[in-house]
């Protein structure tokens, strides 16, 4: 695959956008050498999805070119991707292989792994009855071997393995339920980290949390969720890093990274990643898109902070101009640079201005081994604004969410304490 030469191929209507270094991008990601692209604005043809003219054209381009494979921008019907061989003499995908492709170069857990398979399943599951007719026509690339099958026994040998694999995904699903609930008990807030691939999601991730994370620039590098303890502006939360968007992104792939989304839909906080050092119609492309997403996965009252990323790369003054440009569109817009740490300060008072149901609680505990690894338990958790120790008590004030403060209450009378004061923030 690496250093293979493909042609890139996009149809579209007139006044849609270009997609085609999208593509590109996602080709060279997974290590393709594009040597050719063909574009042309037409309605679909239901043969070749292109014209007839351009399907010749292009096996002109593959034959003079010495071109492996041809990847289309277009979702391809099984007889449209037959005849788009037959014509060419080469492999015909689309892009919702090509990003199965980049996921499972990125895919490094056994769930990762299993979701893409899931999807790439679900993908033939719809194609299946129609890819064995047309291959039993006579081999062409990308149909090989399935003229020794019957359509029936292909068809359950997949829906076989897609049972099989949702139920693996399932007990993961109910770990990860488990693990969330854990969390939640503990009442520390959590923050996702959202939004379009590329953006800079795991470099802001790294900055705050101070955990490694796989940064390399490519599309999609972090496919499995990342969790981290973390603090804004002394507000202790869990930050969590997720998988990015992509425009056209099929539902096929967002329902088989349901479990992994979960950890989105259930949080208190969204940080939408936006790349704004692109052409402004990129940034709103790609901004809308992620606004499309979340409220796709079931997004609707989460509050969410737009982290407008990479200013470090936008002239200083333009950078209020792209702002007040996208004010109607990002939600509580905020201009950073992860990589450089610009504004960082800024983005945390945002953050701790949205998250709800605080308290600041004072307390007076009896000096005593268990006091201290309780002292230490609420550190971790929360934030300590003051402490005192006298000869015979430890007095501090807390801040932290209303379930934390409930939970430490009935902690400290067990220790022979009291809670002083509280009140809400």
């Amino acid at each position: 695959m690496a250093g293979e030469k493909v042609i890139l191929v996009e149809r579209r209507l007139r006044g849609e956008r270009s997609l085609l270094h999208e593509l590109e991008s996602l080709a060279e990601t997974v290590g393709y050498r594009v040597v050719g692209k063909i574009e042309q604005v037409r309605p679909p043809d239901p043969k070749y999805q292109i014209g007839s003219g351009k399907a010749v054209e292009l096996a002109k381009m593959v034959r003079e070119l010495g071109v492996e494979k041809v990847i289309f921008e277009n979702d391809l019907k099984p007889v449209q991707a037959y005849n788009l061989a037959k014509e060419t003499g080469v492999e015909i995908i689309d892009k919702f292989q090509l990003i199965l492709d980049v996921f499972s170069q990125h895919a490094s857990t056994k769930e990762a792994k299993l979701q893409i398979e899931l999807a790439k399943l679900r993908y033939e599951l719809a194609r299946a009855k129609e890819k064995v007719r047309l291959a039993k026509r006579g081999e062409q690339p990308g149909f090989h071997g399935l003229g020794k099958y019957e359509a029936d026994v292909y068809y359950e040998a997949i829906r076989r393995r897609i049972a099989k694999i949702e139920k693996e995904l399932q007990r993961i699903r109910e770990s990860r339920k488990l693990k969330r609930f854990r969390r939640a008990s503990l009442g520390i807030p959590t923050v996702s980290l959202s939004g379009y691939t590329a953006a800079g999601k795991s470099t802001l991730f790294k900055a705050f949390s101070g955990v490694e994370a796989k940064i390399t620039g490519s599309l999609f590098t972090t496919l499995t969720t990342k969790i981290a303890l973390t603090s804004f502006a002394g507000r202790k939360s869990l930050l969590i890093d997720t998988v990015g968007f992509i425009d056209g992104l099929p539902l096929t792939l967002i329902e088989a990274f349901k479990s992994t989304l979960e950890e989105t839909i259930f949080s208190d906080l969204i940080i939408l990643v936006v790349d704004c050092s692109e052409p402004l119609s990129e940034v709103k492309r790609k901004l809308s898109c992620s606004l499309s997403i979340l409220r796709e996965i079931g997004i609707r009252s989460t509050p969410i902070i737009t982290a407008l990323n990479k200013i470090d790369l936008v002239e200083a003054g333009k950078i209020g101009e792209i702002v007040e440009a996208l004010r109607g569109l990002a939600p509580n817009p905020v201009p950073i640079s992860a990589l450089h740490g610009l504004n960082l300060e800024e983005l945390e008072q945002a953050i701790a201005s949205n998250l709800r149901d605080y308290v600041k609680a004072s307390f007076e505990l009896p000096l005593s081994r268990e006091t201290l690894t309780l002292l230490s338990h609420i550190r971790r958790f929360s934030t300590v604004r003051e402490q005192r120790f006298t000869e015979k008590a430890i007095y501090f004030e807390v801040e932290s969410t209303d379930i934390f403060m409930d939970k430490l209450k009935g902690r400290v009378e067990k220790l022979g304490g009291r809670m002083l004061e509280a009140v809400k923030l």
